[in-house]
């Protein structure tokens, strides 16, 4: 950890509200990674071994490695061969956005398959002793949408609750990210509690927001979410914004007291410089603290997206990016 990040851990919480940033270039710069980060919605976690293993959207979903969160180098994919029902949600197929964790003694990766701009969608389910690449067995279908739904079943997040309760949020546009409880016996929905719960929304205007993840701190259930417009190079207006409530099912409100079911939503990283469209984002804690993990456009590369990593002071009770 620099010598700058520890003195701002170190800030009391007065001087921390202080940087919270109030004009677009005061949002810090990704911290520095190299190799291979060319990468849409990454996830990453730390293995036993201390490696860090990243997975992201593609193919049968794209894995890169590092062994000290900077250097990054281009591994298999999660899926040698892509389950046949992939098919019948995409034409190419290939998955998107995964959410990788570790509970009950095994790695868990939730993830989508849809084509772009439909809610004909699917989120599923894989399991790895391991956490590496070639080594996930799929388990098939968690949730889905069709044409006919009011949501779309993409970008899941699986968080588990002080009580051993899981949850998995998952939400793209239309009206916004939803939330249903998860069997931990199966991964899947329980079936004795099927209430599928609204916990963000943009019920006017554009209805852009997606990618939730969630988790607790500090007493507070805290929902992150991408706003507005992403894959579109350096004409991205993508950004993060978080809100936080008291239950994990909400009302999750932001700083301002704003809903996050009204387009509520306090800002953790917007576009900066050449850092443009930051979002995609998971959360990651790690032996220095929390990581926001996300992708960007970069503006001094033909807007190639790019790999993001900030980490997170929560002193004043809310997430700041340094």
């Amino acid at each position: 950890m620099s010598r700058t990040r520890a003195a701002l851990l170190a800030l009391p919480t007065a001087a921390l509200l202080a940087l919270v940033p109030s004009t677009a270039s005061a949002y810090p710069n990704p911290g520095r990674v190299t190799g291979s980060v060319v990468v849409h919605d990454p996830t990453m976690i730390r293995t036993s071994s201390g490696q860090y293993q990243l997975y992201a959207t593609g193919g049968g979903i794209s894995s890169r490695t590092s062994s000290d969160r900077t250097a990054f180098s281009t591994g298999v994919d999660a899926f040698g061969a892509r389950p046949s029902w992939w098919s019948r949600y995409s034409s190419v197929p290939e998955a998107w956005a995964p959410d990788v964790s570790y509970h009950g003694g095994k790695y868990l990766m939730y993830y989508s398959v849809s084509s772009f701009g439909s809610n004909t969608s699917a989120i599923g389910l894989a399991g790895s002793t391991t956490g590496q690449p070639g080594s996930w067995t799929d388990y098939g279908i968690v949730h889905t949408s069709s044409s006919s739904s009011d949501h779309n079943a993409i970008d899941p997040n699986l968080f588990v609750d002080d009580d051993g309760k899981w949850w998995l949020s998952f939400g793209s546009w239309w009206t916004g990210i939803k939330m249903i409880r998860i069997d931990p016996s199966t991964g899947k929905q329980l079936s004795s509690h099927t209430t599928r719960y609204s916990i963000a929304s943009r019920p006017s205007g554009t209805k852009a927001v997606e990618a939730p993840y969630v988790v607790k701190r500090n007493g507070y259930y805290y929902l992150f979410a991408s706003y507005d417009t992403c894959c579109a190079g350096t004409s991205s207006t993508y950004k993060v914004k978080v809100g936080r409530a008291t239950s994990v099912t909400g009302p999750y409100y932001d700083r301002n007291g704003v809903s996050m079911m009204n387009n509520g939503g306090t800002p953790v990283l917007e576009s900066h410089g050449s850092v443009i469209g930051p979002g995609g984002q998971s959360i990651m804690n790690d032996v220095d603290g929390d990581l926001i993990v996300y992708h960007y456009y970069d503006g001094n590369d033909n807007g190639t997206p790019k790999l993001g990593v900030n980490l997170l002071n929560w002193s004043s009770g809310w997430p700041v990016a340094y």
